[in-house]
């Protein structure tokens, strides 16, 4: 009895030790090899071990990985710091990416609300997480997909979650929340892209088509094809392990900002899939121009109420889920599913940058970009929902309630309200 006991334990052990080596192979830059343990990541506590009298289930073999993983942080620890060369302090460059037209229109286009307050950071993002925590337990507020678990979230659900395996940090990008800019700071930090076959450390130095190329970021749907049937069991290890962030903006500002950037400009991927059913369907064209440039110089141009009727029609989503720059941050980063270290907001994006670059001792590595912001446009309300009926306005409201909810943006009455 015993031997077969002892013989078990042994193929058991055997094979949870082969799975590791195949993942440490599998992956040359991750968890096992993430040398940099940042200040947000919580502590963790004494892990069982796999019982010796009965196969290890999947969370035993979780713990195990993880136990063995601790253990390569230590030993790696300092040898990660030798090899990391200190880089020197970047100055905030003042080149955009782009012209300065595209990035009024494209980015932080909007004044911020709060730019003359002195923020505690520490405390503040302690109230965001803890409403963003309180809501997700609250029974009585309800939205879809609220009751899923993670491992109920899809693997193509999962495509914004952006890892850095040499800091230890995950990020969730939210389209028209400073995303290129953050995305240029993961792709500094992960070293994810060359220039000339160096690391690129300016992030205003990646050109904006590269910093939106998807094979440009490691994200967590790509997992599967790395890492296989244990993708999920790695993706936990690192939600434990990791620092994970997000920024968020008021929805209807992001709307907007969505609209001009998408739809103001001359996009012709835009208007092929978007701009032309939208202008058939609510502006009843019948024959429309095949270019935008074309469309343009005729005055074909999506209306903001056809966007918001785009929006509210419910043909819309059971022809596909919503494009990523108008879908609700709620089903783009899985807050309920995710607990999230740091809630930053567009509103106050250049002091939670800095916190948070400071948090995660990268400070000295490099500084958030600049932002380029209209600070002239603060009538945002009145100009662009005054024509949207209100029924329409309610509607929208009741389709982005729980991302006004759970992030602490409160309720337009001005705009739902006669």
């Amino acid at each position: 009895m015993t031997k077969a006991r002892l013989f078990r334990l042994s193929v058991v052990l055997g094979s949870i030790f082969m799975i590791l080596l195949i993942i440490v192979y599998w992956d040359n830059v991750g968890t096992a090899h993430f040398y940099l343990h940042t200040t947000l990541s919580r502590p963790q506590g004494v892990l069982p071990t796999a019982g010796k009298d009965n196969p290890a289930s999947l969370l035993e073999m979780d713990d195990f990985l993880e136990n063995l993983l601790n253990s390569n942080l230590k030993k790696n620890m300092d040898v990660g710091r030798k090899a990391e060369k200190p880089k020197p302090p970047l100055r905030a460059s003042s080149k955009p990416g782009a012209s300065n037209l595209e990035e009024n229109v494209r980015g932080y286009d909007w004044p911020t609300r709060e730019t003359n307050m002195v923020l505690d950071q520490a405390k503040l993002q302690k109230e965001r997480r803890q409403m963003l925590q309180d809501w997700c337990a609250n029974s009585s507020f309800s939205f879809p997909t609220k009751e899923r678990t993670f491992d109920d979230i899809p693997n193509y659900e999962l495509n914004h979650l952006i890892v850095d395996d040499r800091h230890g940090i995950i990020y969730c990008y939210v389209p028209k929340v400073a995303c290129t800019n953050w995305k240029r700071v993961m792709i500094v930090l992960s070293e994810s892209l060359m220039d000339q076959g160096v690391p690129y450390v300016d992030p205003l130095d990646i050109p904006r088509e590269n910093v939106h190329n998807t094979s440009t970021h490691f994200t967590f749907n790509k997992f599967w094809r790395r890492y296989g049937k244990f993708s999920r069991h790695l993706m936990k290890i690192k939600l434990k392990k990791y620092t994970k962030f997000l920024f968020v903006r008021d929805p209807f500002v992001r709307l907007i900002s969505a609209f001009r950037s998408k739809f103001e400009l001359a996009n012709e991927e835009f208007y092929r899939r978007f701009a032309i059913p939208m202008l058939k369907l609510y502006s009843n064209y019948s024959s429309l121009p095949t270019s935008v440039s074309e469309a343009f110089e005729g005055g074909f141009r999506v209306s903001f109420s056809d966007f918001i009727q785009y929006l509210l029609d419910p043909r819309t989503e059971k022809l596909a889920p919503f494009n990523e720059h108008w879908r609700q941050v709620y089903r783009l980063c899985h807050p309920c599913q995710i607990d999230y270290d740091f809630v930053g907001k567009l509103e106050t994006l250049d002091e939670d940058a800095t916190y948070l670059l400071q948090l995660l001792k990268v400070d000295h590595l490099l500084h958030f970009p600049p932002s380029y912001r209209n600070r002239t446009a603060n009538s945002w309300e009145e100009d662009w929902f005054a024509k949207i009926p209100m029924a329409w306005r309610q509607r929208l409201y009741k389709l982005y309630e729980a991302d006004f909810v759970l992030f602490g943006y409160p309720k337009p009455e001005n705009l739902l309200k006669n």
